[in-house]
């Protein structure tokens, strides 16, 4: 491909660490529609005849049948997908495969091929993502009448519907939508027809180019075209905050599956056991889902780093941004998969969950509440009901445990009325602001997320 300047061959050593066709040949479905548009560019700019086009087309057609069945014979000579295709296309119809290079170089035809890759990816991981959100909106309607404990510091803090938990999750995965449809809006331009950096001699209109692969705009210089992977960093931003919040829900789900816990058992099929222990039941997805994040951070951060200080407009280093992408992108999918198989058959103990419930000090705020009902001011009841629970605590008693004459020697305000606050339905019940875990609230919220992935409505803030 660029022999001629060249006086001796260069060291195999050398070759093989630059090859990249062990990893960029899953571009091939992209490299050959951008090679075949350019051609149909080529044939209305008057570098191709009528016949020569209709012999690149057909040579194309046959090179991506060989591609798909696993017939295309790679050579030691193929570099990467680019110049393999090309090898193939010139042994199919002779030189005149070779025109198709003409005002076209590897750098604006690779950041095609990398973008509609993106644009592909962007759409999969968007549809598994929405998957997974309709799974858990579906569970959330099951659980929406049991209470769980709510923790904050990993200690039990209040009450919360377990509806209300699991929709927490959808609405981080809503975020995530988000993103990837930003980092598809950043794909979204064609870089073809901007040649190694300056733009290409060839009269090709690149607004009909565009239309005809699938893009929306047009890059407007040549120079930032052919450098920028701006869109290759939203890919993955999105991509690693889609698996940190898979890693807090697979955090959530190891905890609730521990004896501890015990609020859920994870179905035979999305689960392992012990090689020594007869009795373990592990849960490895989810594990391995929180392992995996890291990977993909890494994945970021490798690109992030390649990219900063380089000068325009091209270099080698680009070639470094589709090892970190193709393995993230293959993660990710395969977390969303893992995780909607673990949460559409796991089972959730509701007699556990009324256990836990009735255990601890999660309604001592409302407690406090009470007291503020009663015009004491908050710092001063926060006090009062700290004593309460100091007292339950050297006398081995519940909040529930207490009658109305104990609660009085802690304040004249408390007595038969304030017990009756300290129940895990009147604490749901009084959280009905929106946002709130009060079962008519998750009722609304519920409704409102389904409209919002059935796509009726835009998400609500």
């Amino acid at each position: 491909m660029w022999g001629g300047r060249f006086g001796e061959e260069p060291d195999v050593l050398f070759i093989e660490f630059g090859k990249s066709i062990s990893f960029d040949a899953r571009l091939y479905p992209y490299d050959i529609d951008c090679t075949a548009a350019w051609s149909d560019a080529l044939l209305e700019a008057g570098v191709l005849s009528g016949s020569e086009h209709s012999r690149i087309d057909e040579a194309l057609e046959l090179i991506e049948r060989e591609m798909a069945d696993g017939s295309f014979e790679f050579k030691p000579s193929d570099e990467d997908i680019h110049t393999a295709i090309e090898r193939r296309l010139v042994e199919l119809v002779g030189t005149v495969g070779g025109k198709v290079r003409t005002g076209r170089s590897r750098n604006d035809q690779v950041a095609c091929d990398m973008r509609l890759f993106v644009l592909h990816a962007c759409e999969l991981v968007g549809m598994a993502t929405e998957e997974l959100q309709e799974t858990l909106i579906e569970r959330a309607q099951e659980t929406v009448d049991v209470a769980i404990p709510g923790h904050t510091h990993l200690q039990q803090a209040q009450p919360v519907l377990l509806g209300h938990v699991l929709l927490a999750f959808v609405h981080m995965l809503e975020r995530d939508l988000s993103l990837l449809l930003e980092a598809d809006a950043s794909a979204d331009s064609l870089p073809l027809g901007s040649g190694a950096l300056a733009g290409t001699p060839v009269p090709v209109d690149r607004e009909v180019l565009a239309s005809r692969l699938g893009f929306s705009a047009v890059s407007q210089n040549s120079v930032d075209a052919v450098s920028d992977r701006d869109f290759v960093c939203a890919t993955l931003f999105a991509l690693t905050m889609i698996m940190s919040h898979l890693s807090r829900l697979s955090e959530q789900i190891i905890l609730w599956c521990s004896q501890e816990f015990g609020l859920v058992q994870l179905d035979d099929a999305w689960a392992t056991g012990s090689s020594l222990m007869p009795q373990k039941k592990n849960p490895d997805g989810p594990e391995l889902i929180r392992g995996k994040t890291g990977r993909v951070t890494g994945s970021l951060v490798s690109v992030l780093t390649m990219l900063k200080g380089l000068p325009l407009a091209y270099n080698r280093d680009l070639q470094e941004d589709k090892e970190p992408l193709f393995d993230a992108v293959d993660t990710v999918l395969d977390s969303l998969a893992v995780m909607q198989g673990t949460v559409s058959t796991m089972r959730f103990d509701r007699q556990r969950a009324r256990e836990l419930t009735r255990s601890g000090f999660m309604t001592a705020t409302d407690l406090a509440d009470f007291l503020v009902s009663r015009e004491l001011d908050f710092p001063e009841a926060h006090r009062i009901v700290g004593e309460v629970v100091h007292y339950c605590l050297k006398n081995d008693k519940t909040l529930w445990d207490l009658d109305a004459e104990e609660l009085k020697k802690f304040s004249p305000l408390l007595g038969e009325e304030a017990a009756g606050w300290l129940s895990v339905e009147s604490s749901l019940a009084r959280r009905g602001a929106i946002g709130g875990t009060a079962p008519r609230e998750v009722a609304r919220q519920l409704d409102e997320l389904r409209r919002m992935i059935e796509g009726d409505e835009p998400p609500p803030l």
